[in-house]
């Protein structure tokens, strides 16, 4: 692959965490080829940071439940056809589509239609073992690859009839923050609480829905933990698109919680955290490696509770996933009861059973997903060889 042309690489990220999984390919796919790469398509910060001009605001691809996506329909089909044309005029020499499968395996789809010589790639293996089982044999006709982050994840896409899966491992297990967060948990393990103030990471979601959903039943488990007596320090963790959307929802709480954007302040309190109260989603993962104990929640919008009984999956926790085995306590729509949430936090900010049931699982969690070499590397070189398959070079 070495040459002095720019590698040309059509990329669709519309979260924050597949931001970060583009802009690790990217930096890896340029070690790896010796070649430019010249980027095109949708991304985020980090994506940008490395070149990307993005064709529009991928916030707008990330919104969340069924709900969000029948009301903004007409948008939606509008931003797939918008990206697809784009991705087809420009002649990549392979699209990457990273997670969202609702919004990139759909421009994925009209990209094949248009010109089936460019290889495509999906890097996140959309959960259809957890519902909608029908949609991996769906996804093979226009795509070439999966590159999976669960290590279950490519004897199911098998199974299901999907297209080729690769367990390429999680970057989370490489962080150079989560790795030094988890070393200052285990060097304060015997020390904590000292002062009686109880640390607690509020970590309500990456996307406005979850932010809505979350946020006031998250302020009045605050609110009982101050009744109950405990003394608290908050920490709020954030990216900057919900950022103004958090300061109005914490605006009228009686604990005012430190509102962080900045990546190094964020992992230099994970190793601070005591427990945390956190959506579910990847930061629960990122919790569980950095060993910080929490309580999981998730609430659905209308649309998507009439639809539970698609899912078929035992947990909806990616670290129990993985752990196959329940380790993190997890809420969901009604049951996510302020009241409750309280009580476990409090069980588990405590030197308790549940608090060195959840640390065990936590080590359990990252060898699962330990690789011989960085995710990034992996994933790299898968794109690389599907480039070279269709090249005939």
């Amino acid at each position: 692959m070495e040459g002095t042309q720019p590698l040309k690489l059509a990329i669709i990220a519309g979260e924050e965490s597949g931001d970060l999984l583009g802009a690790d390919l990217i930096s890896a796919l340029s070690a790896a080829s010796g070649r430019e790469i010249e980027l095109f398509g949708v991304g985020g910060r980090h994506l940008q940071a490395l070149g990307l001009d993005t064709l529009f605001d991928p916030a707008g691809i990330s919104i969340i439940g069924v709900g969000a996506v029948v009301r903004d329909l007409p948008r939606i089909v509008y931003r797939i056809g918008q990206a697809a044309r784009a991705v087809a005029a420009y002649k990549p020499d392979c699209l990457v589509t990273i997670d969202v499968p609702a919004f990139g395996l759909r421009v994925a789809r009209k990209v094949r239609a248009a010109n089936p010589a460019i290889p495509i790639v999906h890097y996140v293996c959309p959960s259809v073992w957890a519902w909608g089982p029908h949609r991996a044999a769906k996804m093979r006709p226009h795509v070439d690859k999966i590159l999976c982050l669960l290590p279950f994840e490519p004897a199911e896409l098998k199974r299901l009839g999907g297209p080729p899966g690769i367990f390429v491992g999680h970057r989370l297990t490489r962080s150079p923050g989560i790795l030094g967060a988890a070393e200052r948990q285990r060097e304060r393990a015997g020390a904590r609480r000292q002062d009686g103030v109880t640390t607690l990471l509020v970590l309500p979601g990456s996307r406005n829905g979850e932010v809505k959903a979350l946020l006031p039943a998250f302020g009045e488990t605050v609110s009982i933990l101050r009744e109950r007596g405990n003394r608290l320090r908050l920490l709020l963790p954030t990216v900057p698109h919900v950022a103004d959307l958090v300061r109005q929802l914490t605006g009228s709480w009686s604990d005012q919680p430190e509102i962080i954007l900045d990546d190094e302040r964020k992992w230099q309190v994970f190793g601070e955290a005591d427990v945390a109260l956190a959506a579910s989603g990847t930061v629960s993962l990122e919790l569980a490696l950095a060993r910080v104990p929490l309580v999981s929640c998730y609430r659905a919008d209308r649309i998507m509770r009439l639809l539970q009984g698609m899912i078929r999956v035992w947990s909806a926790s990616l670290p129990n996933l993985i752990a196959d085995r329940p380790v993190v306590p997890e809420y969901y729509n009604e049951f996510v009861r302020p009241g409750m949430l309280a009580r476990r936090i409090e069980q588990l900010a405590a030197v308790s059973l549940e608090r060195a049931a959840q640390l065990e699982g936590f080590d359990d969690i990252a060898s699962a997903l330990s690789t011989s070499r960085p995710s990034g590397e992996i994933a790299a070189e898968i794109v690389l060889r599907e480039i070279e398959a269709r090249s005939g070079k």
